[in-house]
């Protein structure tokens, strides 16, 4: 999740301010960027426990060392709880997840940079510690009740929320990992594309990087068991948005959609106020119960924005959101899968085409299979991983015309080659999991932790 929230901005007191808000986002070609987030578990190495915020093996512990590599911190009410260092950040998820936030970049290359220098670091840090980090869409072993909470004002108020609008809300906020790619775009027309064609292949991508087929020790009956909490997280502000794909689509159709959706919070003079299922169409009237008489700003709709949690979100960027987290290399594919179809006009034509008349009931079918079946989901005369081949050989057309040469003049075809190997045997890490777990792990989830750590 975001940063710590940031007061100000401009008084919004005329609604073409929030279109201008993505207008003005609008970027040519030459500027566009990736930005890649992404999630892990912390756990003691001799429990395998998560750890706690507080003591010499927690989470506070280890932002504080981490500080020896330049990270300056970022506190909230005396807590420590995230770190920030030039465009990057490294921030809490509810459960003591470890987030980094990464900065806007050219390449894949970089991006893959970026990721190794972090891990190195959090690596070098969690020996000294005795604890290990693990890459997986859902934490394999614990309970919800053995996850700690970290002392986050905005989490406090998600928390007594969840409950109210689903049943798998508090599992998404404590036991969940993911890695996500943000992508720009140059105009309302480009956006309206990329939006339709992520939205439409994001049951691609949570196929191709499923990888959470464990609850509390044993198999859970899916691969992506990530990708399935949000079908009863909060149906307000996740999902597969239908609309994306009528005609009127375009940011004033998002910008009804985003203020139609209830609110968590408000944030003032450091602290986060309770707006909690109140509307931000009376935040704009100056009727919020919550502030009345108060007017919004735009850093308050920039808040609102990262409350939305549908398959990809738009805010000053697109935010690609449907897959699980996983080890270095998959990391680095996500952002290489999206540039590939999304930052080449050939390829970002050809991914339409291929999807374009997918009917509504397909593309949500797919949403709801592909966390169970992943790339064997029956679709049309075939199935996903069909589709999936299809997809990865766009995406790699489009890296290879994108031609963004490293140090050694390779392109950025080289970090696909993973998601090329899962497309073609249709086999998704979650299977390696299970085939091992019924294997030689002797129906253990503990080897995990070890074979499977950073």
């Amino acid at each position: 999740m975001s940063a710590p929230s940031q007061s100000g901005g401009a008084t919004i007191t005329d609604r073409r301010q929030l279109i201008e808000y993505f207008e003005n986002a609008c970027k040519p070609p030459s500027r566009w960027r990736l930005g890649t987030e992404h999630e892990k578990f912390v756990f003691d190495r001799d429990t395998l426990k998560p750890l706690p915020y507080e003591g010499e093996r927690g989470i506070r512990s280890f932002l504080e060392k981490l500080q020896r590599f330049g990270w300056q911190p970022m506190n909230e009410n005396g807590n420590l709880v995230a770190l920030e260092l030039g465009r990057c950040h490294i921030t809490l998820e509810p459960g003591g997840q470890l987030e980094l936030a990464g900065a806007p970049l050219d390449t894949v290359h970089e991006t893959c940079d970026e990721i190794y220098v972090h891990l190195k670091q959090v690596k070098e840090v969690a020996a000294e510690m005795n604890v290990g980090l693990l890459g997986l869409g859902f934490q394999p072993k614990w309970a919800r009740e053995d996850c700690p909470w970290m002392p986050k004002q905005r989490y406090d108020i998600m928390k007594a929320y969840m409950p109210k609008v689903g049943t798998l809300g508090l599992d998404m906020m404590l036991r969940t990992s993911t890695v996500q790619v943000n992508i720009d775009y140059g105009s309302e027309a480009d956006m309206i594309q990329k939006f339709r064609v992520g939205l439409a292949l994001q049951p691609v991508a949570t196929a191709l990087f499923a990888n959470s087929p464990f609850t509390e020790g044993k198999p859970n009956g899916f691969v992506s068991y990530r990708s399935q909490i949000w079908t009863d997280t909060d149906n307000d502000r996740s999902g597969m948005l239908d609309w994306v794909f009528d005609d009127d689509m375009g940011f004033e159709r998002y910008i009804e959609y985003a203020l139609d959706v209830p609110m968590y919070f408000v944030y003032r003079d450091g602290r986060y106020i309770d707006a909690s299922g109140q509307s931000f169409r009376d935040f704009l009237a100056g009727k919020l119960p919550a502030l009345p008489g108060e007017l919004p700003t735009l850093s308050d709709w920039d808040d609102h924005l990262t409350t939305l949690f549908p398959e990809v979100r738009l805010k000053r960027f697109m935010e690609m959101r449907g897959a699980d987290g996983g080890p270095w290399r998959r990391l680095c594919a996500l952002p290489a899968l999206w540039a590939g179809l999304c930052y080449d006009s050939e390829a970002l034509d050809a991914a339409w085409q291929l999807c374009r008349d997918f009917t509504a009931d397909e593309r949500n079918m797919l949403r709801r299979e592909a966390p169970v079946q992943g790339l064997k989901t029956p679709f049309r005369d075939g199935t996903l991983q069909d589709i999936a081949k299809q997809v990865v050989a766009i995406a790699r057309g489009g890296l290879e015309r994108r031609a963004r040469l490293d140090s050694q003049d390779r392109d950025e075809r080289m970090y696909l080659d993973q998601l090329a190997e899962i497309a073609e045997t249709g086999v998704t890490p979650a299977e390696t999991l299970l085939d091992l777990y019924t294997g030689r792990w002797n129906e253990s989830v503990d080897p995990v932790f070890t074979e499977f750590a950073y």
